[in-house]
Parts: C-alpha cells; structure tokens; sequence
C-alpha cells in the first residue's frame, strides 16, 4: 500500500490537483504539493521536472502530474532515467499503466477529465502492483533504452 505521494501541476491543473490531493490524504496517503497553488500562469515542464527528480531520486515511490491535457507533463516526467510515466484518461489504463508498465507517474488533463473519474483513475492505479513475472522483461527493454 502507498502511504506517500507527490503531487504537481501547472495552473490548468490546479483544482483537479487539489481535489485528488483531498482525495488522498482522506485516505491516509501523506500527500506532498509540489504546487502551484495560485492560477498565476507557470510553465508545465518547470514542475514536471521537480516531481520527475524526486521520483527518480527515489523521494517518492509514486507521483501524480496534472496539466491542461496531461499529455505534456507526460512528456517531461518521462525524460527522467528510469521514470515512466502515463496519461492517463481511462479505467483500463489506469490498471495497466501500473500493472504492465511500472508506471510510477501518471498524469491527467484536468481540461479533459473531470475530478470524479480521475479519482477513480488514481484508486485503481494505487491499488494495483506491477507483474514482474508477466511484464518485468518488456520493463527492463524500456530501461535499458534509458542507457
């Protein structure tokens, strides 16, 4: 089970960042805000890359990035050694992003999925555990792209 989180987003991202942070810690998920906590206008990759860092400096077992579309923060947080990260927009997703792929980062376009269907993205994606046995060796091909 997680019991702690890191949590960014840019302006666009900022309510629905908010809302899952809400949503976790009153699950008892320590939740670290990396912001914005303001609708000034702020860059997406400057915050992708904080939260990329502190996954891939093993801070954070796991993260979450919200951005207009979700797609950007994606982008960044996947330039990061030995980080995966998904967009995430459905159930299935949500499952397999963790299950096949060792996602440790997903992110949501808080202009393309509402808060109730992201948290639910988030709870399935939390309750589900990578399959080494099945995907570890498709895993360690993406890793070793990372060299």
């Amino acid at each position: 089970m997680i019991k702690k989180i890191v949590i960014g987003c840019d302006h666009l991202g900022r309510e629905l960042k908010d809302t899952l942070k809400e949503h976790l810690t009153s699950k008892g998920i320590e939740v670290t805000d990396i912001g914005v906590n303001s609708n000034d206008s702020v860059d997406y990759p400057d915050v992708g890359k904080d939260l990329a860092k502190r996954v891939q400096n093993k801070q954070f077992e796991r993260g979450i990035l919200v951005c207009g579309t979700g797609a950007g923060m994606a982008i960044v947080a996947n330039k990061f050694s030995g980080v995966r990260a998904v967009c995430v927009n459905d159930a299935y997703t949500a499952e397999r992003s963790i299950a096949s792929n060792n996602a440790q980062v997903i992110t949501f376009g808080a202009l393309i999925t509402g808060a109730p269907n992201a948290k639910m993205y988030t709870d399935i994606w939390l309750d589900n555990d990578f399959q080494a046995e099945r995907s570890g060796k498709k895993v360690d091909k993406i890793n070793e792209l990372d060299q």
